[in-house]
């Protein structure tokens, strides 16, 4: 069983070099969405003027596009996306100052050796569970790129949202390590 965290946002990237592959995590406070486009836009951004935009630096990104609000609530769903498709910029956007970031599914080994250099983490939302995440959203923000639809850059107020530590500091990688582990379980 894995130990339980809550984290109060934002925080640097000493109030996740604690956590270990595989630990759960309940995520408080400011997230920014961002997704393909925006990725590439932040980047572009990066590389003009040497500095995260819009203050992320110390912040963690989302890969998700929230949907407009439904059922009493500032979001209808929130999903977390692929994250292997941010793959080609998170170095750069770790090595800038971006703490954490959260998607599901594996990730390249180059962003588990910018999570090693950086200290930051990769954390994983439960794919398939959009409209339960969202009961844990506070509110949102459109901060930039409004252009972009459900790509745009969003701050998401969360409460007690659920993650799982899927690569830590020191380059522990779930998606790497848990199919052998449940292999063994399997044969006991």
């Amino acid at each position: 069983m894995t130990d339980l965290v809550r984290i109060t946002l934002p925080a640097g990237v000493e109030a996740f070099s604690g956590l270990v592959a595989g630990d759960e995590v309940l995520l408080s406070g400011p997230v920014y969405t961002a997704r393909d486009a925006t990725h590439a836009r932040i980047s572009e951004e990066l590389e003009r003027s040497g500095e995260l935009p819009f203050g992320l630096k110390g912040k963690v990104l989302f890969y998700a596009g929230p949907t407009p609000a439904a059922a009493g609530r500032p979001v209808g769903s929130v999903g977390p996306t692929t994250a292997k498709r941010m793959d080609a910029f998170t170095p750069a956007l770790l090595e800038a100052g971006i703490v954490a970031t959260i998607g599901k599914g594996a990730r390249s080994a180059g962003v588990r050796d910018a999570c090693v250099r950086t200290g930051a983490v990769y954390l994983a939302a439960v794919g398939g569970s959009a409209a339960l995440l969202a009961t844990h959203v506070r509110s949102v923000e459109p901060v930039a790129w409004d252009d972009l639809g459900t790509e745009a850059l969003v701050r998401m107020e969360l409460d007690d949202f659920p993650v799982f530590v899927a690569i830590d500091a020191s380059g522990a990688d779930l998606y790497a390590t848990a199919p052998a582990m449940w292999r063994r379980t399997e044969g006991e």
